[in-house]
């Protein structure tokens, strides 16, 4: 897993189809909030329910580890200061991050972020065209690819370092693509004993389990 970072920056509404599922327009700029290294885990270890939350869901997602301090870099720079990439399940707790209003609480319960093993930038010739599925419990509910973003991995690095200055081991997340549990009909929520697996082509694979917390 990759080393504890000080900021998880996240992106939320980043794909098309995501955005058409829930019926919601496209962002004008990317919509950024904040997990909690609490939520760190590796593929293998199990994703915690909480009792205060009845409604988890997965989400894929294409993970940029920074190797370089980004501080105001353009765009095309942007990528200069990228040290890796990892998959990553942004899981949520819905219930809570709905009900709050914003959605700090919701994504950063612990054990809410597995992440895969960092793959060099050198070995990722362009993050835009990944594959990236979800599985759970061998149903594919996501199958999507990194071309469908609305705010690619250079300028989410750009548009980020704009106001937080970026150094190495930050990990952002960049956005999940259709297919979550929350808007299916009906719903689909993680459950003890489930097992779910994200996988990015060029990037690898987490698969963990679900147990109480």
């Amino acid at each position: 897993m990759i080393e504890r970072p000080q900021k998880i920056v996240c992106v939320g509404l980043n794909y098309r189809d995501h955005a058409e599922e829930q019926g919601t327009e496209l962002p004008e700029r990317p919509l950024l909030f904040a997990k909690w290294p609490n939520t760190l885990i590796a593929s293998g270890d199990p994703i915690r329910i909480p009792p205060i939350s009845e409604k988890v869901d997965y989400e894929a997602e294409l993970g940029v580890v920074i190797g370089r301090r980004a501080s105001g870099v353009s765009a095309d720079d942007a990528l200069d200061h990228v040290a890796g990439y990892v998959v990553a399940n942004d899981v949520s707790g819905r219930d809570l991050q709905f009900s709050d209003g914003q959605w700090v609480r919701g994504k950063s319960l612990d054990t809410f972020l597995p992440v895969s093993e960092l793959v060099p930038a050198s070995q990722v010739p362009d993050p835009q065209t990944l594959p990236i599925r979800a599985i759970l419990n061998g149903d594919v509910m996501q199958d999507s690819n990194t071309s469908n973003m609305i705010f690619g991995v250079a300028e989410i690095v750009s548009f980020v370092s704009q106001a937080i200055t970026l150094e190495p081991d930050d990990l952002i997340i960049t956005g999940t693509p259709a297919g979550v549990g929350a808007f299916r009909d009906p719903p689909v929520w993680l459950r003890p004993g489930d097992e779910i697996t994200i996988e990015i082509d060029g990037i690898g694979r987490i698969t963990n389990p679900v147990v109480a917390g």
